[in-house]
């Protein structure tokens, strides 16, 4: 690999998002405008940005690799997407903009109580503090492996160079910065996307034609399993999966809300949920067609794959198989995804311990603003010292591991909004931390209990279970109705 090509790539990409947040900063610098974009944000643009920044380096590699495993059945949870931000756009949107809030948690404390409203930002900001420095890790030591390493430079400075990138061009107008940025990452990211698949074809030999009868006709192409209900790959298992991992992980998501609550108002955030959402569609069904498309291209020209799935859009494009365009480009591809991954977690846990660790609404403009200039840099050292460990570990399946943490974290999340949402009747508001507690662990005990005894392990399905049982031991420690509660109630 052309080092000094993908430096410049780097460099001169670096500089179009510093440039963009220069010319945003000079106007809007302030505290408004970092965490909600002085609600200015035009939709169409949040609506483009928000493909790249629900994308992340994993998936820009995992999602290729999968077809070896599963075929393109994922295609079923992406059709779950579509329910799932259909209730973001109609359900949680209007609550949201109702209660005018700047993090998405302080519904829980007018709902249920103060100790709800900490119970849910404490575990959204180990989730997502956990989960964002494991998928920028992935991301930083892709490029490490294939760029850096050659020039011996060490992991700690790779990484400190990228969240240094980050944190400049996103610390003076946060939310006002990214909405901008995003437009650019997803941009770059749809076009590596395309032109990587199009060097793969030209390898191939094949025009788009015959790329789409390739993939139509390939023994990796089953996309529907109505058939086999003890697969996970089941349609309505991975459907419904895909509907609820949506809700917890978009919208209770602090940092996947906090752009779409920067729109004008209610109905542009709706347009905006509602345009993005399909675009998922088309861009998973090209990143699935890309695996299958790689996957020939092994077959034919007998390349032995790597035995991580995960590796094989790696290894082969950087194993120089389909030229310098696609070389570039993927290194493109992956440098976007990162940054517009990175930048909306560092500023929605920002945004989540000002507001709701900090409250920062009691200070002055200026000290809330040194406030918050502060937790930014500081979140930034934390990402830096939790992929240092991650790279400590070496071990690959300490990642597999974060991701099912946050599957138990999320699930508390959707339980404590799904009783606020869906029930009138108030709760004994210190019972919300025992139950959110005590939820992840007793699932963790009975996935452990089945797998042991009937071979059976929870998936995505496991996310649904824990949130009932929160929603369960909230509706069992229920307080009567009186007229006080439901006074209390009606912020349903």
């Amino acid at each position: 690999m052309n080092g000094m090509v993908i430096l410049t790539v780097i460099l001169l990409y670096f500089g179009a998002l510093f440039l963009i947040s220069h010319l945003i900063g000079k106007k809007h610098s302030g505290n408004a405008a970092f965490f909600l974009g002085n609600r200015k944000s035009p939709w169409y643009i949040v609506a483009f940005g928000m493909i790249g920044s629900s994308l992340s380096g994993v998936t820009f590699v995992s999602v290729p690799g999968m077809v070896l495993h599963f075929d393109m059945t994922y295609m079923q949870m992406v059709l779950g997407f579509l329910l799932g931000y259909v209730v973001i756009a109609f359900v949680l949107l209007p609550l949201y903009y109702r209660l005018n809030v700047t993090s998405i948690y302080t519904y829980l404390q007018q709902r249920i109580g103060v100790n709800a409203y900490k119970t849910g930002a404490g575990f959204f900001l180990l989730s997502r503090t956990l989960g964002a420095a494991a998928r920028l890790y992935v991301a930083v030591l892709i490029l490490q492996t294939y760029i850096f390493d050659a020039w011996r430079v060490p992991f700690v400075l790779t990484a400190a160079g990228f969240l240094v990138m980050i944190w400049l061009y996103t610390h003076k107008s946060g939310v006002r910065t990214i909405v901008w940025t995003d437009l650019l990452q997803t941009f770059f990211l749809l076009t590596a996307l395309v032109i990587i698949i199009w060097q793969v074809g030209k390898g191939l030999q094949l025009d788009v034609t015959g790329m789409v009868r390739t993939v139509k006709e390939s023994p990796y192409s089953r996309m529907f399993v109505f058939d086999d209900w003890q697969s996970k790959q089941n349609f309505f298992k991975q459907f419904i999966s895909g509907c609820f991992v949506t809700i917890a992980m978009t919208g209770i998501d602090q940092e996947m809300m906090q752009k779409n609550l920067s729109c004008r108002n209610l109905k542009e955030a709706q347009k905006n949920v509602c345009t993005y959402s399909l675009f998922f569609i088309p861009v998973n069904l090209l990143f699935l067609s890309l695996g299958v498309l790689l996957l020939h291209y092994a077959t034919i020209n007998r390349i032995d794959l790597p035995a991580l799935a995960d590796n094989i859009l790696p290894s082969l494009v950087t194993g120089n198989y389909f030229g310098t365009a696609a070389l570039v480009f993927f290194a493109i591809g992956i440098i976007a995804v990162t940054f517009a991954s990175a930048d909306s977690a560092l500023t929605g846990l920002t945004t989540s311990i000002c507001v709701d660790c900090l409250n920062i609404a009691r200070y002055s403009e200026q000290k809330a603003r040194k406030i918050r200039l502060s937790v930014h840099f500081g979140i930034s050292l934390v990402f830096i010292v939790i992929m240092l460990i991650f790279k400590a570990i070496n071990n690959t399946s300490v990642i597999d591991a974060i991701y099912m943490i946050a599957s138990y974290t999320y699930g508390p999340l959707l339980g404590l909004f799904a009783f606020g949402i869906l029930f009138k009747r108030p709760t004994r508001d210190k019972a919300a931390p025992v139950v959110c507690v005590l939820s992840p662990i007793l699932c963790f005990a009975v996935n452990w209990l089945l797998r042991t005894t009937t071979g059976y392990q929870f998936g995505y399905e496991l996310l649904l279970v824990n949130a009932s049982l929160v929603v369960v031991g909230l509706f069992l420690a229920a307080l009567p109705l009186s007229s006080t509660n439901r006074k209390r109630s009606s912020l349903h």
